[in-house]
Formats: structure tokens, C-alpha cells, sequence
């Protein structure tokens, strides 16, 4: 079931994203000081406290109980979906997806341009890569994904 994200979810949710960045990001960057020190739960639990537009804007896929994955949404922009690793490849990024094009009309994103499996599910589900680059934090180079009608 996809709910909007509440206080009391935000633990998971940072364990969730963390996990993710630790997973599929590190051995691009090797960045130790930023991956295992800066990034961490208590921090990014803080993000999504109670009243902040982090928390208000996220959606969880809740399977009984056990928050699985992650979406956020910002007008129409998807600006995170992670699905823990153990749970990934059995639909739940695609459900989280589908319910943030019917329920928000989202329609672009930017993607890691190093993160092919991620882009693949984005062109698998209809979004198509722009041409449009950007670097994040000065050394995190993103492409642009749009979905048509």
C-alpha cells in the first residue's frame, strides 16, 4: 500500500536512502568521509520530521507494517524513489512510479548519469533522457529524464 510518509516513518525512510547511496553510488565515488561519515540516519531521519516540506512530500510503499520503499515528489518533478535492496525487482518501484504520474502527473526527474540500472527502469516506465546535464555538489553529475503524455 503507497501512504503519505509520517514522523514516525522517518528512520526508514533514511535507512532506505542511506542504504541506497552506500549500495549504488559509493563505488563510483569512493568519497569514505562523505559515505560513511556526513551521511548518515540520525541526520537524514532529521530531514523528515514532523511538518517539513521533505516529510509532506514523500510517499512510503507500506507491505503490513514494513516500509519497503520510498517516493518523493516535488510538483511534478520525482526527486527520490528507493526501494531497499532486498525488496528491489518485485514491482514496488514501478507501483511507487506509476502512483507519482497518476496521482501528481510526475514527469521529469534527474537521474545519477553513472546509475544505467536506474536509468534503464526510468526508460522501461516511459521516461526518456533529455540530453540536459547538471553537476550536483560540484562533483555529482546528473542527466535529465522526461516522460511523455
Amino acid at each position: 500500500m503507497i501512504r503519505p510518509a509520517k514522523a514516525c516513518d522517518a528512520s526508514r525512510i533514511a535507512e532506505i536512502i542511506i542504504t541506497n547511496y552506500r549500495v549504488n553510488f559509493y563505488p563510483f565515488f569512493r568519497n569514505d568521509p562523505f559515505y560513511f561519515g556526513e551521511l548518515n540516519v540520525v541526520d537524514m531521519a532529521a530531514e523528515y520530521c514532523e511538518g517539513s516540506e521533505e516529510l509532506q512530500n514523500t510517499y512510503v510503499y507500506d507491505d503490513e507494517g514494513v516500509v519497503k520503499g520510498i517516493i518523493r515528489v516535488s510538483g511534478t518533478e520525482v526527486v527520490k524513489l528507493y526501494v531497499e535492496p532486498q525488496f528491489q525487482n518485485s514491482g514496488i518501484g514501478a507501483e511507487l512510479l506509476e502512483f507519482a504520474v497518476k496521482e501528481f502527473g510526475a514527469d521529469n526527474l534527474w537521474a545519477l548519469e553513472y546509475n544505467t540500472r536506474g536509468i534503464a527502469f526510468y526508460e522501461r516506465h516511459g521516461f526518456q533522457l533529455t540530453g540536459e546535464k547538471m553537476i550536483e555538489d560540484e562533483w555529482v553529475p546528473l542527466v535529465k529524464m522526461e516522460r511523455k503524455g
